[in-house]
């Protein structure tokens, strides 16, 4: 049987796709210069993929001529899991506000962790932000290893360590992980996996500097949300 080649990607997709992340990365506006040279590409290369991404509403520029995400963005993420996000931000909303630290919704995408959703407390003092597209490596951080921890190490990113296998197979036992200083300096973060039938897992966590509130304590309330989330989802 004859087998058809598979078609080369498209570069200038691709290059488009990369100026979206080179922005949501940046969390400032930059110029045409700026973008050009993260993209390793001229500035007219630059230029008229960015006029195509603005005409979709992409990104937009501000008054100094600097680019940024665009209010289309926003609405193209509300749709990722859009179930997901709707059965979790009502529990989301009442773990951040009950323990007083930002809880927050992590999915996998290919072997890094993504924030999907997250809620502030409503009368902290100070918080710590965590951005809905925020990203890092599945191999770091709680919520990494609470997703690690629902998957078959066959499953696993190339390049696991001796410690990290025993820090997943840990969490697996106890139901939920827990980190300090390993995706943000200072930051500590418990997380427990999220699964649901017919997905891949994901993740609900809490980050925070200090707590009153004891990691196990913490991951009991987070138990309790993932249950009420995948019990909405019928799973």
């Amino acid at each position: 049987m004859t087998q058809i080649a598979a078609a080369p990607p498209s570069q200038t997709l691709s290059r488009g796709i990369r100026i979206l992340e080179i922005l949501a990365d940046a969390r400032e506006a930059l110029s045409i210069d700026e973008i050009a040279r993260r993209l390793g590409v001229h500035r007219s290369v630059a230029y008229r993929l960015l006029r195509t991404l603005e005409d979709h509403g992409l990104v937009t520029r501000d008054g100094t001529g600097r680019i940024q995400l665009g209010a289309r963005m926003a609405a193209l993420a509300a749709g990722v899991a859009h179930d997901l996000q709707a059965e979790a931000l009502p529990e989301l909303t009442a773990v951040a506000n009950e323990l007083g630290t930002t809880c927050f919704l992590v999915v996998l995408d290919h072997d890094e962790c993504v924030t999907l959703v997250s809620v502030e407390p409503r009368h902290a003092v100070a918080s710590v932000a965590q951005r809905p597209g925020t990203r890092h490596s599945v191999t770091k951080g709680a919520p990494g290893k609470a997703i690690l921890s629902a998957l078959s190490p066959d499953e696993w990113p190339g390049g696991v360590s001796d410690r990290l296998r025993d820090e997943v197979m840990d969490a697996a036992a106890r139901g939920f992980a827990t980190s300090h200083d390993e995706v943000i300096p200072s930051l500590r973060s418990v997380s427990v996996p999220l699964t649901v039938r017919g997905r891949r897992p994901s993740a609900i966590a809490v980050v925070y500097v200090a707590s009153a509130h004891e990691p196990a304590g913490i991951a009991a309330r987070l138990q309790r949300s993932a249950e009420a989330i995948r019990d909405a989802l019928g799973g």
